[in-house]
């Protein structure tokens, strides 16, 4: 029998899929034989086409051609000691946005031995998570990374001890490589928009500024006059008055500018997956 990395009572079992002695003897499964060329070339249409909604395409595409009752990719956010399931399909479906810890999970182990595993998780584990779920009975983790970030894509089977074959995980491995790919192209297009917005944001504030300047130094000037004048300085008031209102105007308009851009940042620290509940896997 193949080792496995069984941690007493976790409710989960692991083993380094590359190494396992049994999973190249499996059967293979009657999949279609081009699945990986048309799973890549539907995935590259809609990554041109649509880029936000090609991660919940690629689970999909992952349940489709692997025969997998659920398939999803977590995100590692070290910040939070988490991982979030940003795509999902299947089963688990309804447990989009849902986080699980980072040291007590499938998904952290895999990320630390850093090669794809085979996973098994049973009640013990879903009773920890506090949640409901249908026993992963054969489950492949596959490892993926960029310079930003790192995470898993996972594939799993309620049913069947054997529902994946090295073709399957061959298919696995080559979305995963296009998950990164997917979200190295989203981190950098929002890199790109705060460094435009940045800009704007720059360019706002200096011609603001020199609005400010002008009715200011106008008031600095109205108020000497009028301090060395004996004979219009109820004029000089008048004036003065004028600079201050033009003057007011202007900060006012920085105000406004400074609330738009705090409600901005507000709603783009928002969530986009709405359900914090954690999650099994």
């Amino acid at each position: 029998m193949p080792a496995e990395n069984i941690q007493l009572d976790t409710g989960f079992i692991l083993r380094d899929l590359l190494t396992d002695s049994d999973f190249p003897q499996r059967a293979t499964k009657p999949r279609n034989s081009n699945r990986e060329s048309m799973a890549l070339r539907r995935l590259s249409r809609l990554f041109a086409e649509d880029p936000e909604s090609v991660l919940q395409e690629l689970v999909n595409t992952a349940v489709e051609f692997c025969g997998a009752e659920s398939a999803g990719i977590s995100l590692e956010e070290p910040e939070d000691g988490t991982f979030r399931w940003i795509a999902v399909a299947g089963s688990f479906a309804q447990y989009l946005g849902g986080r699980t810890p980072r040291h007590y999970s499938p998904c952290g182990t895999c990320l630390d031995a850093g090669q794809p595993q085979l996973y098994r998780v049973t009640k013990p584990y879903y009773d920890y998570l506090g949640v409901a779920a249908e026993p992963i009975i054969d489950g492949m983790l596959i490892p993926w990374s960029n310079e930003f970030m790192r995470g898993t894509l996972w594939a799993v089977s309620h049913a069947s001890a054997e529902a994946f074959s090295p073709e399957d995980y061959e298919l696995l491995n080559s979305l995963a490589d296009f998950t990164s790919i997917i979200l190295r192209h989203q981190h950098q297009a929002k890199l790109l928009r705060e460094n435009e917005r940045t800009k704007g944001i720059a360019e706002m504030a200096h011609k603001l500024a020199h609005h400010i300047n002008n009715p200011l130094q106008s008031l600095t000037n109205t108020i000497f006059l009028a301090r060395h004048s004996e004979n219009n300085a109820e004029g000089y008031l008048v004036q003065a008055e004028a600079d201050l209102q033009r003057l007011s105007q202007q900060v006012a308009k920085l105000l406004n500018l400074s609330g738009h851009l705090e409600a901005n940042d507000i709603a783009q620290d928002q969530p986009s997956l709405t359900d914090s509940k954690i999650t099994p896997g």
